[in-house]
């Protein structure tokens, strides 16, 4: 039993960490439009857009910055019942600057959220022994060269070093299975645990830093048009030793589930989770000085997370190897930008991000699915140099029926006479959506 209950409650803690939301959301000017920006020239925000669009900036140095508010809501609809998350708000935030080495030489630096979640589903809802709560960070910082090797041709590189940490809780024994359990033994209807989850485990874990790259370049077809490309590489992000803390819903759970479950306390684990590569083409056009017109077409490389292996300190016939089945995933971006005056610029956008997840292995811990991300922004120049970044976005999710997300029955497993499958399923109905406002500011010289 006790081994059982370690590697299910282990595989719950990295699954989260490599399910977080991937963050479109790096700079408050470019949410405004779509979160466009591999052919266009933006100064210091190119860093992680494009680095090579760096080299064609106009300015000897410029910082930016800017904080997303991400305020989100889930459901799950299950047995004709809907299910709510009570999630607090996420802030997603990046910081770039940039100077000129020589006319055509530059350098940047930046820090950013590429990957983040913040959900929380509630203690005894019944897909809790799935997932009550999660909190997953990622962070970036990446140093970054770009040249212009020819005067309408430049080429960038930049080296990525990231890390983050997950905080986790779930349900460990399914109600429903401990009450079929506890009517077996003949215990009364008062012990039973009727909409309650008996014990739970919140897990917390560290990724060491991993390093990968990225790569871009950005061509001048014309004065009006410009083509771009850029590569971020894929990184593995590895947990060496995360914490496990049990929790009871009483003292009669304690009793009955305390000496199989109370050994998680001292608990650790490893695993080495893939966070894909991304791969965008894109294109800008001028039709007239005012209007800027772009677009990007991005491929997430989620083919990469096929399986989960989770291993244990000198316990090997405890590692764990779980099917993900995840498959690669386009985003499709669009926007436009208008200087209404020398002051003001207007911009708006769109973005289709497609879900890489399989309803067959999905998880409350980040309900992946399709998301739909209308955005509006502005810009305002109060002094030379100075720029007030404003954005919108609404995420829309279109929504994943009837996905099974799966597990090991602990009660089930362990007492084969009460006659339950070994593996039980939760199946539900989700839907997503989200409001996300931004704020940034830039200076430049």
């Amino acid at each position: 039993m006790r081994k059982f209950m370690t590697i299910l409650a282990l595989a719950a803690a990295v699954t989260a960490a490599a399910e977080g939301y991937q963050v479109n959301s790096f700079s408050a000017r470019q949410m405004g439009m779509g979160h466009v920006g591999t052919a266009m020239e933006l100064g210091a925000e190119s860093n992680i857009f494009n680095p090579g669009a760096l080299a064609f900036s106009k300015s000897t140095f410029e910082i930016s910055g800017s904080v997303d508010a991400i305020i989100s809501t889930a459901t799950a609809r299950h047995n004709g019942i809907e299910y709510k998350t009570d999630n607090k708000v996420s802030t997603p935030m990046n910081f770039s600057a940039a100077f000129r080495i020589y006319d055509n030489l530059y350098a940047g630096v930046s820090f950013y959220t590429p990957y983040g979640s913040s959900i929380d589903w509630g203690v005894n809802w019944p897909g809790a022994v799935l997932n009550q709560r999660v909190d997953i960070k990622v962070f970036s910082v990446q140093p970054t060269f770009s040249w212009r090797v020819l005067p309408n041709l430049s080429i960038g590189a930049g080296l990525s070093v990231a890390w983050g940490n997950v905080d986790l809780s779930k349900g460990l024994v399914a109600a429903g299975s401990l009450n079929k359990l506890l009517g077996a033994l003949g215990m009364p209807p008062a012990m039973m645990f009727d909409g309650v989850t008996p014990a739970s485990v919140n897990l917390k874990g560290s990724a060491r830093p991993a390093v990968g790259f990225n790569v871009g370049a950005l061509w001048r077809v014309t004065s009006r048009v410009n083509v771009g490309a850029s590569f971020r590489s894929r990184l593995t992000m590895t947990v060496h030793k995360g914490d496990a803390a049990v929790s009871y819903a009483n003292e009669a759970a304690r009793t009955i589930l305390g000496k199989y479950l109370d050994n998680l306390n001292t608990t650790n684990f490893a695993a080495s989770l893939p966070l894909p590569y991304i791969f965008t083409v894109g294109v800008s056009y001028r039709p007239v000085d005012k209007l800027i017109l772009a677009a990007d077409v991005q491929l997430n490389g989620w083919k990469t997370y096929r399986n989960l292996n989770i291993e244990f300190d000198a316990l090997p016939d405890y590692n764990q190897s779980l099917t993900k089945n995840y498959h690669n995933a386009m985003t499709y971006h669009v926007g436009a930008q208008y200087t209404l005056t020398p002051r003001l610029d207007l911009r708006a956008g769109l973005m289709v991000d497609c879900s890489p997840a399989d309803k067959d292995f999905y998880n409350p811990e980040t309900p992946s699915q399709t998301r739909i991300e209308p955005t509006v922004g502005l810009s305002f120049r109060p002094v030379k140099g100075l720029s007030v970044d404003l954005a919108f976005m609404y995420v829309h999710g279109c929504g994943a029926d009837n996905a099974r997300g799966e597990y090991e029955d602990f009660i089930a497993k362990n007492y084969p006479a009460l006659g339950l499958p070994v593996m039980g399923e939760f199946r539900a109905d989700y839907r997503l959506h989200a409001f996300s406002p931004a704020i940034g500011l830039s200076y430049s010289f």
